[in-house]
């Protein structure tokens, strides 16, 4: 009997990983939770694609202090460079369930082979968001999990908006009203512009959630109520 392959793409904001160094307590953790995954169900594949994180931020302001002439391109290859590092890491940990390199490149990657696999970023212009989208829709996943720092969307920045409220569930058109569309490397937003309007084309579900919360995480894989934000489509069930 044929049983079909459960694909999960994981977004990691790299301060998850490496808020300022690597957060050892956190990956040994989240291990443990992928084994419990993976132990129960041998169809199950996940795709983990990782942010930049602490290192990012601090080699890209120490560009914009150095130089003159501060050029977004360079800054943005600087970003690149420490989510390859902080994948290189998640892939040694993964061990035997990922028998892949680190994906570079979301548009020229092989089938999956083993249980897991690892993406760093691709290229100028396009985060580690935009990264996931692309697998999600090469793979064939119905939804992507975006972990980050915060627990909820927000209709402002509660830090410097007292009135901002968290959202339980958004459309895309409505969410991307209040990011905008432009990226620029380092951008702090809850999920990217560009991979935004991408998600709205191919009607692609994000689920944003606090990331170092891994009992939450535990009840999203194992598709039960959970504390977070759910970015639909509206040509497509929020269920589904």
């Amino acid at each position: 009997m044929y049983t079909r392959t459960m694909v999960t793409v994981i977004s990691f904001g790299g301060s998850i990983v490496a808020p300022d160094g690597v957060d050892v307590d956190y990956l040994k953790n989240f291990v443990n939770l992928i084994r419990y995954f993976i132990e129960a169900d041998s169809s199950r594949r996940f795709i983990f694609v990782v942010g930049g994180g602490g290192p990012a931020r601090c080699w890209q302001n120490a560009y914009r202090e150095i130089s003159a002439g501060v050029k977004d391109e360079e800054a943005d290859w600087i970003g690149i460079m420490a989510t390859r590092l902080n994948a290189q890491l998640v892939k040694a940990v993964m061990g035997e369930w990922c028998s892949q390199e680190v994906v570079t490149n979301p548009m020229e990657v092989d089938p999956l082979t083993g249980r897991v696999l690892v993406a760093a970023g691709w290229k100028p212009g396009f985060s580690t968001d935009y990264d996931a989208v692309l697998l999600a829709e090469r793979f064939r996943a119905d939804a992507v999990i975006n972990l980050s720092n915060i627990e909820k969307v927000y209709t402002a920045d509660p830090k410097v908006d007292s009135n901002a409220r968290p959202i339980d569930k958004i459309t895309w058109a409505d969410f991307r009203s209040m990011i905008g569309d432009e990226w620029v490397p380092g951008k702090n937003v809850p999920f990217d512009p560009v991979a935004s309007r991408h998600a709205e084309k191919i009607g692609l579900k994000v689920i944003c959630a606090l990331g170092k919360n891994l009992e939450n995480l535990k009840k999203i894989l194992s598709g039960e109520d959970f504390i977070g934000t759910t970015i639909y489509s509206e040509l497509s069930s929020i269920g589904s």
